[in-house]
């Protein structure tokens, strides 16, 4: 079925002190997007860069969520690390907790949670994490959104239990014959012209080509273009105006119909 709505989100304050990743576009990006993922100081961020994206979100309307990640600042989060299953969770919540108080400061409410990088490619994976997350979120905010790839272990486990779930396209990512993202540490400058087109052929026909040349199916509510992508700004803009061009709106997940 043809999308007319769509969440576009973006990893936002992935910064360190004085230090930017990336292209340091966050105030561009800003205006385009729908959901921010903040970064809440494991893999990148620190609590002023976090207060900052938050005031920049909240002047815009843009719904914020904690971005955690592995405890791993050299690799930004990018490296799998081997911890058990209740230091991970604690390690979330800690990091959910923090940017929560920031975002009290000004009033907001946190929308979501994505975890980052190489967690994120993990939790959905390993059953036993992806359970034990569900059930404290179940316990600290039941009605807080996971950001998670469609089909994943975790997106399985938090729908079971009632926890909402935003489901996720990857514009900038390759995607594998098996309808999962392949999870790289590094990513080169794309065309913008052809990642507008990935995302409208995601919307307008169910699809995504895969690095083996097949076209394959793919559910999502949410379209992720991250900010540390080389001209991550151009890839949002062009995305933006062929969207707007072909009718499909961008909208907060609040006003989805998700599943």
């Amino acid at each position: 079925m043809k999308k007319t709505q769509i969440d576009l989100n973006s990893d936002m304050g992935e910064g360190f002190g004085p230090w930017t990743i990336g292209d340091g576009v966050d105030a561009q990006l800003m205006p385009l997007i729908s959901s921010a993922n903040v970064a809440t100081g494991f893999h990148a961020g620190d609590p002023s860069t976090m207060r900052r994206t938050v005031e920049m979100a909240a002047a815009l309307g843009v719904g914020v969520g904690a971005h955690p990640g592995f405890r791993d600042l050299v690799g930004f989060g990018r490296r799998h690390m081997h911890v058990g299953v209740d230091e991970l969770v604690n390690d979330m919540l800690y990091q959910l907790g923090a940017l929560r108080e920031i975002a009290a400061l000004d009033g907001v409410k946190l929308q979501h949670i994505k975890p980052h990088g190489a967690l994120y490619m993990h939790v959905a994976q390993d059953e036993a994490l992806a359970r034990a997350l569900v059930e404290a979120l179940r316990k600290v905010d039941p009605q807080l959104f996971l950001f998670c790839m469609g089909g994943s272990v975790v997106h399985r486990l938090a729908q079971a239990a009632g926890q909402p779930v935003v489901r996720e396209f990857y514009a900038d990512r390759d995607y594998g014959s098996n309808g999962f993202i392949v999870f790289t540490r590094r990513v080169s400058a794309l065309d913008p012209k052809a990642v507008a087109q990935k995302v409208l052929l995601a919307c307008e026909q169910g699809v995504v080509k895969t690095v083996d040349g097949q076209t394959v199916a793919i559910e999502f509510d949410s379209v992720c273009i991250h900010s540390d992508t080389p001209g991550a700004l151009a890839l949002v803009q062009a995305t933006r105006q062929l969207l707007d061009d072909r009718g499909v709106q961008v909208v907060g997940v609040n006003q989805l119909p998700l599943r």
